[in-house]
């Protein structure tokens, strides 16, 4: 191994160490409010499951599976003949999924903790895969679509769903600026993991189609969350968000307060009469596994 790629080498495990320690701190959140969070995404989630092709029978791939909300419709989805291997980088969100499983009477239901870049090769192949809001925030997505289709049998699908664009989710858009500048840093450069860093026109489509895979297609979906106020929707964001824990991880106690106590304010505005409400836009991008 020559000296440029074992600093590569040692950056990447670096990145892959900090990233998995960023959702293990923020699992146990996660695993607390992925239930109110996936309520409004129900409709955008079977979306992401049909166009991904899940049948009852198939043996399918959900990366980034978090506490495995869209697992359990996977599992529900392909039934007693079918399984799904939940893959995470975090071993505490993968113990909710099992959690889960076990709760919801679920006995098809697989984990393996590893980067998606990092899937074992070895493994049976797959009819279909599924990553939802994962893909973005990968250090590397185009690494992790070539290592999907290594597992991919010849003309399975993938499917992905992410964030669009931040004018299109002020409620993500808007508290993340807000704690960026606290922290002193910039959004994500083009090309670096971010919530919205596969949601601009094309972009998605054109990772898809660069990492080689065939018949690509997106399409765009709504969702919502509803909680009975702003206050809930801080407490969620400041407990599972982990992409936004991150952001202020380095600051003081006192930094820390001050920035969600102007987050607070900014979420006020998405709380009427009925309670609190905010919307989502999402991409969903489809590819195949080439045939040969």
């Amino acid at each position: 191994m020559t000296s440029e790629n074992r600093v590569s080498s040692t950056a990447d495990t670096s990145t892959k160490s900090e990233l998995r320690n960023t959702w293990e701190k923020a699992a146990p959140g996660w695993a607390k409010w992925e239930r109110e969070f996936s309520a409004g995404l129900s409709s955008a989630t079977d979306t992401l499951i049909d166009m991904a092709g899940i049948r009852p029978g198939m043996r399918v791939l959900d990366l980034a599976c978090g506490a495995g909300s869209q697992t359990i419709l996977a599992a529900k989805r392909v039934g007693p003949t079918g399984s799904v291997l939940a893959c995470d980088i975090s071993a505490t969100m993968l113990d909710h999924v099992r959690q889960n499983a076990i709760a919801a009477g679920l006995q098809n239901i697989e984990t393996v903790e590893c980067a998606a870049e990092d899937l074992d090769n070895t493994l049976p192949p797959f009819d279909a895969a599924i990553s939802r809001l994962g893909l973005m925030l990968f250090p590397s997505p185009s690494s992790a679509l070539k290592a999907i289709q290594r597992v991919l049998k010849p003309g399975a699908r993938f499917a992905a769903l992410v964030f669009t664009t931040p004018d299109r989710n002020p409620f993500m858009a808007q508290p993340m600026a807000i704690l960026l500048r606290s922290a002193g840093k910039s959004s994500p450069k083009p090309g670096q993991p971010g919530i919205f860093a596969l949601g601009g026109d094309g972009v998605l489509e054109r990772l898809m189609r660069d990492s080689g895979l065939a018949q690509v297609q997106t399409k765009q979906v709504t969702a919502s969350l509803n909680l009975p106020k702003a206050s809930h929707a801080l407490e969620m964001m400041q407990e599972a968000f982990a992409a936004y824990r991150a952001v202020v991880a380095d600051l003081s106690d006192a930094e820390k307060s001050k920035a969600w106590n102007e987050v607070y304010e900014c979420l006020k505005q998405f709380e009427g009469v009925g309670g609190f409400a905010a919307q989502f836009e999402f991409i969903i991008g489809i590819g195949s596994k080439a045939s040969k």
